[in-house]
């Protein structure tokens, strides 16, 4: 790996979601202005290249992307610059983080998480190694545990293992906005949007209902409607009306959720 201390480091940056590319390059901009971003990649197999060609100090690596894993872009590129795994799963990359031969960046990328990230980052690529503390082969070492444990994860555990959506890109006017997934109250669709509610503000998405049932942690989202997704969390309480129909009431905003007869199991309590 070359010597960074002093010239101008570069980077690539490969996610296959867009709005993460831009959010993360906005990100860097902010706290690493200096980072000279060399190109961008889709995919894990576009990303081998890009680093093969562009030889940059850095590759900020999806974990998880179409062609090639990042992980299995890491093995490959192994001696040709730093890797950072990009992750929306904390558990992936802690025992690497720990060990200290990867940096990793959580999605969505915070600024203050970030800032820690590049300080380390510089700190480690000023030194006489380049930064590379440890040896192409302990480094194989420690990517194959990693990989063994994202395998095990997304396998033999069943639904506890499950990865499930952790933001929404949702439109708003002519701009996107990333949620985290959290600070959701509820789903509600109509013909041809999802709405998207938070405390502060109401967006639109395209994803249906059915699919987002699929996506979205069932221990923090229930269905209550076949148009409605809420939150757990945000669950005031459950009251009903002079129908007899149950209605969910939330916790800081002033509507009112009907649960369909289908979902009335939910509250059987009441």
């Amino acid at each position: 790996m070359p010597d960074s201390t002093h010239r101008t480091l570069t980077a690539i940056l490969a996610d296959d979601e867009r709005l993460m590319r831009e959010q993360l390059k906005l990100r860097l901009t902010e706290v690493w202005p200096e980072l000279n971003l060399l190109g961008e990649a889709k995919n894990g197999r576009e990303a081998a290249a890009l680093v093969r060609e562009l030889r940059p100090d850095l590759a900020f690596l999806d974990i998880r992307m179409p062609e090639m894993t990042g992980i299995e872009v890491a093995r490959e590129i192994a001696g040709l610059c730093h890797v950072v795994f990009i992750t929306a799963y904390d558990q992936y990359a802690v025992e690497a983080f720990e060990e200290g031969a990867i940096d990793y960046v959580l999605k969505p990328a915070e600024r203050e998480r970030l800032s820690v990230t590049v300080e380390r980052l510089k700190e480690r690529l000023g030194r006489p190694s380049g930064g590379q503390q440890n040896d192409p082969q302990d480094l194989a070492q420690l990517l194959g545990r990693l990989a063994a444990r994202i395998e095990n994860q997304a396998g033999g555990a069943g639904s506890a293992a499950r990865e499930y959506l952790q933001w929404i890109q949702a439109s708003m006017g002519q701009s996107l906005r990333l949620i985290p997934v959290q600070e959701i109250l509820f789903f509600q669709s109509d013909e041809k949007y999802t709405r998207v509610q938070t405390t502060q503000l109401e967006a639109l998405i395209k994803k249906p209902i059915k699919e987002l049932v699929e996506e979205l942690d069932p221990a923090q989202f229930w269905q209550i409607h076949r148009s409605t997704l809420v939150n757990t969390a945000a669950i005031a309480g459950v009251t009903r009306d002079f129908r007899g129909r149950q209605i969910v009431t939330i916790k800081g905003h002033p509507e009112k959720l009907e649960v369909s007869r289908s979902f009335t199991h939910l509250f059987k309590q009441m």
